[in-house]
């Protein structure tokens, strides 16, 4: 059971205004130490290669690791998403067609062209499906990730399941680090993102881009809120080159991802997702592992969920206790209860991120934050 704290916003606004004239906290170690290799050979294991890029650059991309049946599951439950939501504009008669015939890739562009902010709200409902709960604890997944952070492993608090309609601006993220979205809570220990896109990805789609060595000083930088009209955070390649030492012009690496595969870093990897110029819905999850000795790091929240230990190998995860915490929800209610109540189509995005960092662009986002979070 996870508990709660009262957040003083006030505090937390004043903090993010003088974020840029701290010390940042460093913790290298968790980050570019390769662990002792894992004894026993496991279906799932990364190769030496994978695991000393993931170590030394930051991510690694990983192929050919699923078949499409075992990602079928997750394309049908994502299926089964955008028919709740199309059921739910239809009932309440914001749509006069749910467009059954379009298909997972082309569906939700016919309700984002209907009923502009479709996407947000999907984003938003934070629901998650049997297929992803399983592909999330499945054994191999599992068995990577020991190599990366030990055997005792628990999902982190924060999964998305990423929406990107073609030529949106709402789905394009500007460069970031995890971590930012996160307390100072997550900065001392490794939290790793299995990024699986469920078609092929590339530049032209929406496919994601990663700062190489940005993680190596083991540093979160200086972020501001909030990006364009939209809830994310930004990092600016300045403070990129004086604070992480990288350099975008040679450091940025596109990274393709075929379908089956999937793109693995940790929270201190600056990326960003490009803009989607297909005509097809870019889908993609995010899942995220951690030690359960760790903190989660996610404001006292939520808690993550045990999938595996040292001692008894793979357990089954208590999801009811996991789900009894829709995140998404949860601060909305806490921080934005005025609206959000009163407006289920509402496509605002609060949260606790919007008051770590120095608010440099007022969007409806920032000022509900800040009406609503006294």
């Amino acid at each position: 059971m996870c508990t709660h704290i009262n957040v003083n916003v006030e505090e937390m606004l004043e903090r993010g205004k003088d974020h840029e004239d701290t010390t940042p906290l460093a913790y290298p170690e968790p980050f570019t130490k390769i662990p002792p290799p894992v004894k026993e050979n496991k279906p799932g294991q990364l190769n030496e290669k994978q695991i000393k890029q993931f170590f030394e650059e930051g991510f690694t991309i990983v192929t050919g690791y699923f078949t499409p049946e075992e990602l079928q599951p997750c394309r049908d439950a994502v299926g089964d998403l955008v028919e709740d939501l199309a059921q739910k504009l239809y009932n309440a008669g914001k749509i006069k067609n749910l467009y059954r015939d379009y298909g997972i890739f082309k569906r939700l562009v016919k309700l984002e062209e209907v009923y502009p902010g479709s996407n947000i709200l999907l984003f938003k409902q934070g629901k998650l499906p049997k297929a992803f709960m399983d592909l999330w604890s499945c054994d191999k997944l599992l068995s990577m990730v020991e190599q990366l952070i030990g055997s005792d492993i628990a999902g982190h608090p924060v999964w998305n399941l990423r929406v990107k309609t073609p030529k949106n601006n709402a789905t394009t993220v500007p460069w970031h680090q995890d971590s930012a979205y996160f307390n100072e809570e997550s900065y001392d220990h490794n939290i790793v993102t299995a990024w699986i896109p469920f078609l092929d990805t590339n530049e032209h789609n929406g496919g994601m881009q990663m700062m190489r060595y940005s993680h190596k000083k083991g540093v979160v930088a200086n972020h501001t809120c909030c990006h364009d009209n939209y809830w994310y955070v930004v990092l600016g390649e300045d403070e990129m080159r004086k604070t992480l030492g990288v350099n975008p012009d040679q450091d940025t690496v596109m990274c393709d991802v075929p379908y089956g595969g999937f793109l693995l870093f940790n929270n201190l990897t600056v990326h960003r997702s490009l803009p989607n110029y297909s005509t097809d819905v870019r889908w993609s999850m995010d899942l995220r592992w951690q030690s359960p000795h760790e903190k989660w790091g996610f404001y006292n929240i939520a808690d993550g969920v045990l999938m595996r230990t040292a001692e008894k190998g793979n357990i089954t995860p208590d999801w009811n206790t996991f789900l009894k915490v829709n995140r998404k929800e949860e601060w909305q209610k806490r921080h934005y209860s005025k609206v959000f109540e009163a407006d289920e189509f509402d496509t605002t995005v609060t949260g606790p991120w919007i008051g770590r960092w120095a608010i440099t662009n007022e969007n409806r986002h920032t000022q509900t934050f800040k009406a609503f979070s006294k």
